[in-house]
């Protein structure tokens, strides 16, 4: 059983939902990398997700953006985000996912990529501009260096196009809360509940976790998904609106603490004894 699965079951077992904190790579430059993910672990983070930055990452919002832009001055390459991953893997027992648009995979080569991934320790990607009609030759390659291939599903997705994803899926379905890009809101809205209701009766008729990102940002939303089903809560925004309100005055020391006190906080509320 590959790590991914191995971490769901274990919570599982605990009675716990799973905590996914996304940060950019190289943000606010690559020697910090690890020592975030490090205080995201320490805080409570069951899976960390890091984004290869991108220049144009059409599914990210404008905090996420700004720290794609940081990463890319600061000259982080999807090389730099292996040997980072490589890193973390040597120091670090937490799965790891990777997030890049295709077409750094498509630049480097699907077998280059996937060699250099699985021998950095990626345990899963995610493609968020790579559509399951087009992954074929993706997949197999996944499958060949036992990568997880994380597909997303949106609000729009019809029950048949999700039993289709899921074909493809391993690891978890990243399930895209609401319309539009990333970014933290206020509150959960009462079409991301139906949604949740409504794809987890077709994933765990699969066997596939379904983790919900897009939004999410407080330990009450972090509730609410565990309370309707849902088995992960994917946060960024508000782990990399920490990154960049401290990287101005480059108070490492705070910025770390910051960002395990949230870990912590949201981690706490994925328990499922809780009450909403």
């Amino acid at each position: 059983m590959r790590e991914i699965s191995q971490t769901f079951l274990r919570l599982k077992e605990r009675n716990e939902g799973a905590l996914i904190a996304y940060v950019t790579a190289g943000d606010p430059e690559p020697s910090l990398t690890l020592d975030i993910v490090e205080a995201l672990v320490a805080g409570g983070a069951d899976i960390v997700e890091l984004g290869i930055p991108f220049s144009d990452p059409i599914a990210d919002g404008p905090t996420i953006q700004a720290a794609t832009l940081r990463a890319l001055r600061s000259g982080t390459t999807p090389r730099k985000v292996l040997q980072i991953v490589e890193d973390i893997k040597s120091k670090l027992n937490v799965p790891l996912v990777i997030l890049s648009y295709y077409n750094p995979i498509f630049k480097m080569g699907l077998k280059r990529f996937f060699e250099s991934a699985s021998s950095s320790g990626v345990d899963g990607i995610i493609v968020p501009d790579l559509p399951v009609e087009e992954a074929s030759d993706y997949k197999k390659t996944a499958e060949a260096y036992e990568v997880d291939t994380i597909f997303l599903a949106s609000p729009s997705t019809s029950n048949e196009r999700l039993k289709k994803i899921l074909e493809f899926t391993s690891g978890f379905l990243y399930l895209v809360s609401l319309f539009g890009v990333t970014g933290a809101r206020e509150r959960i809205q009462e079409l991301t509940i139906k949604l949740i209701r409504r794809t987890v009766q077709i994933t765990s008729s699969a066997g596939i976790p379904l983790a919900v990102g897009f939004g999410i940002s407080k330990p009450e939303h972090v509730r609410a998904l565990m309370k309707n089903g849902a088995d992960a809560a994917i946060v960024g925004s508000g782990f990399v609106r920490i990154i960049e309100k401290n990287q101005r005055n480059r108070d490492t020391e705070k910025l770390l603490n910051e960002i395990t006190m949230y870990a912590s906080k949201l981690k706490e509320a994925t328990v499922h004894t809780q009450q909403i």
